[in-house]
């Protein structure tokens, strides 16, 4: 299997950073292209090629499909608060979808010949059983699983009309950071459980919020299927080689480990690393979120070689107390 240069769009943000390390580890070429808003310059390695720019820069993507000779992509960039989407419904249709339309169109124009792309598992939306398969109703209860299953189908018509193919990996909650502390998240007031709940454990917050104790579940709080953003990073080079392996075929996945855990459950883990008790203030459930959602990862263990190496919860939460620590002398906000 021959390497081809990638672009990572939104390469200095969570989980593209995630993406870069993993590529160039893996002996891979990589560049970058990120506008700033969300993602951080120093998340990138040295060595790797930053374009400041948008995706939706058609000028500027020929330059670096040319300038870089990209084979792939990876397309991680786009926005991913989901009370925002609801609020705000536009900018993600013009972010998510409208903006991945100009980035497919300019692949094609280029002749790259394979695309990942980061979805969600918010485009289940409700789903009425769990685990959840790749195949079961996709029926979005927001904009922005709305704008990410929009762009999965635009990746299912453009490889049927046009020599690329493509990987949707359905994210399910990503979590934890780089084992050597490389990168992290680094989103200053970012909403994912293990990110706040260890903040709070540095006193960089009063208290975690409990969103809802009345779930079907066995604690009363929501179930999620948390997987080490490094683990998920690998599956993301794993897809790139399948899809060169077999140019012929395209693949949406689910990554996730088939197993959760309760809000509950991901505090009592923080707490036991840190060997101290976060502050927990029980409020009343969020719009939309369900009681429980689990991937069934089956086809993913079936498709790739893929062996996740921190499935550990505590594993998680110690990399991500790590990470959340030397952001704060990187900020000197310590």
């Amino acid at each position: 299997m021959g390497k081809v240069p990638v672009l990572v769009t939104g390469g200095a943000g969570y989980i593209g950073s995630h993406a870069v390390l993993a590529l160039k580890d893996a002996g891979w070429s990589v560049a970058v292209i990120d506008n700033l808003t969300t993602g951080f310059r120093f998340a990138i390695p040295d060595g790797v090629p930053l374009y400041e720019g948008d995706i939706e820069d058609g000028a500027l993507l020929a330059r670096i499909f040319a300038e870089q000779k990209i084979g792939a992509v990876m397309h991680f960039a786009g926005s991913i608060i989901v009370p925002e989407s609801v609020e705000n419904p536009l900018k993600y249709y013009h972010n998510n979808t409208a903006k991945s339309r100009a980035l497919i169109a300019a692949a094609v124009e280029a002749g790259v010949s394979h695309f990942i792309f980061s979805s969600t598992a918010a485009t289940y939306g409700i789903p009425e059983v769990s685990p959840v398969t790749e195949d079961s109703p996709k029926v979005p209860i927001n904009p922005y699983g709305m704008s990410k299953l929009m762009t999965e189908t635009m990746l299912a018509d453009t490889a049927r009309a046009h020599p690329i193919n493509y990987c949707a990996l359905r994210y399910f909650n990503v979590a934890g950071a780089d084992p050597e502390a490389r990168t992290g998240q680094s989103t200053a007031g970012a909403t994912h459980l293990i990110k706040v709940a260890v903040e709070a454990a540095l006193g960089k917050r009063s208290h975690v919020g409990v969103f809802g104790t009345d779930y079907e579940t066995p604690d009363g709080t929501g179930v999620r299927d948390y997987i080490h953003v490094s683990d998920l990073a690998a599956a993301h080079v794993l897809a790139l080689e399948a899809l060169i392996d077999q140019p012929e075929r395209s693949v949406t996945m689910n990554c996730g480990y088939g197993r959760g855990f309760s809000v509950l459950e991901v505090l009592d883990a923080v707490d036991r690393v840190t060997n101290n008790k976060i502050e927990r203030k029980l409020e009343g459930r969020r719009a939309g979120d369900p009681d429980s959602l689990i991937s069934d990862n089956r086809r993913i263990k079936a498709t790739l070689p893929w062996e996740p190496r921190y499935a550990d919860l505590d594993v998680i939460v110690q990399h991500a107390l790590a990470w959340e620590r030397k952001l704060t002398e990187i900020r000197g906000d310590g």
